[in-house]
């Protein structure tokens, strides 16, 4: 089993940045949502303490978190502050927002040669999600059915078609990745139903295809982009279907909804 993941919180995040007409902040959201630092923003406590939470409930002890050399309040809240009582927190600094093949290298100097969860700082996933992925025995993704993730999410049609769409054989095995499908997803396609929301179990392999990733046409080195080419180079990636929501916090529109689906929820991280 899996016991360490690692989280992608370097992000610039430009869309929390943005200004919402309408939207009420408490002055500590908006401090947090001004910086860009979506997993410090607080749904009742900081929301990547709901993300160590149900890391530690899937049997996760060590979790790194990626963040950039900007980020002292966030080692600071989890150094001394309020310091994780079931998982054990190490710090990992990704110097430039390079993309998530460059996050993903950076918490692999820390975790060592050893296979690691990967997911984002922004969105709450399933305790299952998570187990489904520590239980495998190679590299993996978590397949999101996408009506299941368009209902019981704060995840709306539109907003599906700026995630990736997963391309799965009859065994299981992941074949291909449409990185933001746009106006060219058929809601009533088939092969338009798996929804991958960047969640992973890579392994010294798929970190490999991350230091030989080019740099994709955002500008930025993508873990999608390096997991697709080790599979065109042979590499076997489970995707491990499920059905189930993900809370996603990308903008401030995000914060009251998600903070209310995560109200029934106790944080122990």
């Amino acid at each position: 089993m899996t016991h360490t993941a690692a989280i992608l919180a370097r992000g610039l995040g430009h869309r929390m940045r943005r200004a919402h007409d309408g939207v009420a902040l408490t002055a500590e959201q908006s401090s947090a949502a001004d910086a860009g630092v979506k997993g410090m923003i607080s749904v009742g406590r900081p929301f990547l303490d709901y993300v160590l939470s149900a890391l530690a409930d899937a049997g996760v002890v060590d979790v790194v978190l990626v963040i950039g050399p900007e980020h002292g309040a966030v080692r600071k809240y989890f150094e001394h502050t309020s310091r994780p009582t079931r998982v054990r927190i190490h710090f990992a600094e990704q110097s430039e927002p390079l993309g998530t093949a460059d996050a993903v290298l950076a918490a692999a100097k820390v975790v060592g040669n050893i296979p690691f969860l990967v997911l984002n700082a922004d969105n709450y996933y399933p305790v299952e999600a998570f187990r489904l992925l520590a239980n495998l025995t190679e590299a993996g993704v978590v397949a999101f059915d996408r009506e299941t993730l368009i209902r019981d999410s704060n995840i709306d049609v539109e907003r599906v078609r700026t995630f990736a769409i997963l391309d799965i054989d009859d065994h299981g095995r992941l074949v291909g990745i449409v990185e933001k499908p746009g106006a060219l997803l058929d809601l009533n396609a088939p092969a338009m139903r798996w929804v991958g929301m960047n969640c992973w179990r890579v392994t010294p392999t798929l970190v490999n295809a991350c230091r030989r990733v080019s740099l994709s046409a955002r500008g930025e080195y993508e873990l999608p982009e390096a997991v697709a080419l080790a599979v065109r180079e042979g590499v076997v990636v489970r995707a491990e279907k499920l059905h189930a929501g993900v809370f996603d916090l990308s903008q401030r529109t995000d914060i009251s909804e998600v903070a209310s689906r995560l109200s029934h929820i106790e944080a122990r991280p």
